[in-house]
């Protein structure tokens, strides 16, 4: 969001190049359909001056700001050709707010005077040529600047940015009415994404609350682009719409709504809970740690630099040395425990901190899954001996499993990483592995490594044994993240938006009253009564009695928000003695007695849980293909595959395969190096799970004896 001053710096601008411009405010804008609606109200004319903006990043990460007519409908593949940059689709919040310096809603040609750099292209639509007013925002959603076009160019071109004019008549028709339907055509009203007034089994149709409509465009509800069809707008959407997320002007930041900080609550609950069985102790330790600490461990640091924040300053002063902000506590927590060891009494030690990390990861961000700050918790045990070590190695990640399966209803399989993919300075390393469906990537879910003896011996970590020998302890160290979040929303979320699994669900039963004016107090009071009733069972439950919402928008906007279940309740209803059940998995509807519903509720959760589970499950199990040559192998990858193939587990020949597997995919074509999602395949893990290998099977890429079964596919 743009502050005053920044507001004040671009009206100056404008007087200082003599542009004559005036400024309206008015509500919040989001759309151009909001646009259209407000001007009248707000003196914002003539129509044909009134603009969108559309905010866009290109496959080769280029980005612009196409500002065009409110009326216009331009299609993306469109405006791609006319700026001659391939497959542009909407740029992340996270650039609005750290390159234009403006908030979701305000994109803006004015914002050119933030971008200093000159990161961002912009153009304009021909169709604009001539306007002697064109509004567009100054910064914020809430005001609307009038200028004229040729003053805009001149702005534009004066800070930096002359822009590029568009033209379009040489394509399809593109103008439409203010109202959004085509010349000629009435607009037809949007069918709603999920069960408001739907039909009852046998055909009769629910009842509607008073002012209840049909759901359509301007509520602002549904997503922008279709899971299949276009995954980063889908995903960006989804967690935006559903209020799990906001952006922040830092790129590579984000903000933890309630919605989604609630989800990681549940994770903590579980885990902490199972962990302290096992004699963890919680615990908490700086943030900041020394150059000298850090770098003690030189194949440990060499595997974070590149990702290490420093703070060289304090105020205006340089520090003395740099203080690194943690990517990880091994180097923080170890000196303090070779001050804490000395005896085998004192082992073992067990110590769990939930904390926040930072990595500065360059490639592009996303939420949840590649951020420059995460949340997590991350265990840091010391052991007499390497049995004890790596029983605890074994716990911990059948924790982790139970994160993913139990809770969020995501399948993973748990395995050891290969020496090239192992944490950095570790003895081993274990995963549990998930994947992705609608990318066909894997994705890393949760690591416990046992780090040996490595660490003690740099930190002097010593014991004194029972016979009065100077011992070396054997540490692990283990976590998991708020990754966690965002592969549940990527392998269950769909078209219509989140679907949340009931075990971390905020929510788990939404009731919607269904009222009339005369009617109004009593179902509301049923509503009320049905909602403690649940409470008292343990249900997460709320009732949605807003009175400037239809019924209609609040079973969307339940739907896109994932609540497991939505209760309807009428006067029909109250009279039956009797609540419709829709479910968000399957949207399935069902008229429950209300003298079973506790009850009902109970089992329909747990149903509902496993269900998620199976389906994601069998999802999994059939992208996961036996590969026994190497010809076999990016085709099935291509086909949005993982592959267990056999291996003969040499560094040398695992190299071979993401070299040839990224060569044999891209055919020539050069890949962006700082691109998060490579062409190569990768290692996923050693499954634990392994299928029998006859003797003398070859290995699929080198032909020589295989030994184990291994897990490939293209990561995150």
């Amino acid at each position: 969001m743009a502050s005053p001053e920044q507001q004040m710096a671009l009206f100056a601008k404008l007087d200082e190049l003599g542009i004559a411009h005036k400024t309206v405010s008015h509500e919040a804008l989001m759309t151009a359909e909001d646009v259209d609606k407000a001007a009248p109200g707000a003196g914002m004319s003539p129509a044909e001056g009134l603009c969108k903006n559309m905010f866009l990043k290109s496959k080769k990460g280029e980005l612009f700001c196409f500002t065009t007519q409110t009326a216009n409908k331009v299609d993306m593949k469109s405006v791609s050709k006319k700026l001659a940059a391939p497959e542009c689709r909407f740029a992340g919040d996270e650039f609005l707010a750290s390159l234009l310096k403006v908030g979701k809603g305000s994109v803006t040609p004015l914002a050119a005077i933030s971008d200093t750099e000159i990161k961002c292209a912009f153009a304009l639509d021909q169709r604009l040529v001539g306007q002697a007013a064109v509004w567009v925002h100054p910064l914020v959603n809430t005001q609307s600047t009038c200028l004229s076009f040729d003053d805009l160019v001149k702005f534009l071109t004066a800070v930096g940015h002359p822009p590029k004019i568009l033209d379009f008549s040489d394509m399809v028709e593109v103008a439409a009415p203010a109202g959004g339907a085509p010349a000629g055509k009435p607009a037809k009203p949007a069918k709603p994404a999920g069960g408001g007034g739907s039909a009852k089994k046998g055909g009769e149709k629910r009842e509607k609350g008073e002012g209840d409509k049909e759901v359509n465009k301007e509520t602002g509800l549904g997503m922008a682009a279709r899971k299949e069809d276009d995954f980063p707008t889908w995903y960006s959407d989804v967690i935006t719409k559903s209020d799990m997320i906001d952006y922040y002007d830092i790129s590579g930041c984000y903000i933890l709504k309630p919605w989604s900080f609630s989800m990681w609550e549940e994770i903590q609950k579980f885990f902490d809970a199972e962990i302290k069985k096992i004699g963890v102790q919680g615990c908490y330790f700086p943030m900041f740690v020394s150059q000298r600490a850090l770098e003690a461990e030189k194949d440990h640091i060499e595997g974070f630099s590149p990702e290490v924040a420093w703070v060289t300053r304090s105020g205006q002063s340089e520090l003395p040395e740099p203080i690194a902000v943690r990517p990880t506590s091994e180097t923080i927590m170890y000196p303090a425990f070779a001050k804490w060891i000395r005896s085998h009494r004192d082992l073992p030690l067990k110590l769990n901190q939930w904390c926040n990390v930072v990595r500065w990861e360059f490639k592009n961000p996303t939420p949840f899954i590649r951020t420059r700050e995460f949340l997590w918790q991350e265990g840091h045990t010391v052991h007499s001996t390497l049995e004890a070590a790596g029983e605890e190695v074994l716990e911990i990640l059948e924790l982790y499993r139970r994160i993913y399966e139990e809770l969020l209803a995501v399948p993973v399989v748990k395995g050891k990483k290969t020496e090239v993919e192992k944490f950095a300075g570790g003895y081993y390393t274990t995963t549990v592995e998930a994947y992705i469906p609608a990318t066909s990537r894997g994705i890393q879910g949760a690591t416990s490594h046992c780090l040996g003896q490595n660490f003690g011996k740099m930190f002097n970590i010593e014991f004194e044994d029972e016979k009065g020998q100077k011992q070396i302890p054997w540490q692990n160290s283990w976590g998991c993240t708020t990754r966690s979040i965002g592969v549940m929303v990527m392998v269950h979320g769909d078209n219509m938006g989140l679907v949340l699994p009931p075990r971390v669900a905020p929510i788990q039963v939404v009731i919607v009253p269904v009222v009339y004016k005369d009617s109004a107090e009593v179902t509301n009071s049923a509503a009320y009564e049905l909602e403690a009733k649940l409470k008292a069972a343990g249900v997460r439950v709320s009732v949605d009695a807003r009175t400037n919402y239809t019924a209609g928008w609040k079973y969307n906007h339940w739907e896109q928000k994932g609540v497991p279940i939505r209760l309807e309740l009428g006067p029909k209803d109250l009279a039956k003695q009797q609540v419709r059940m829709v479910k968000r998995i399957d949207n399935s509807k069902e008229d429950v007695p209300l003298s079973v519903l506790v009850p009902k509720m109970q089992l329909e959760l747990e149903l509902i849980q496993h269900q998620m589970y199976k389906n994601a499950k069998d999802k999994h199990n059939q992208l996961t293909k036996t590969v026994m040559k190497w010809e076999e192998f990016v085709p099935a990858l291509n086909a949005g595959c993982m592959c267990l193939t056999p291996f003969c587990e040499e560094v040398e020949w695992e190299e071979t395969a993401k070299k040839r597997s990224k060569e044999e995919t891209l055919a020539g074509i050069e890949e962006e190096d700082n691109t998060a999602t490579s062409a190569a395949a990768k290692t996923l893990c050693i499954p634990f799970d392994q299928p029998p290998m006859p003797e003398g099977t070859p290995c699929f890429i080198s032909g020589k004896p295989a030994k184990c079964w291994v897990l490939w596919g293209r990561s995150y």
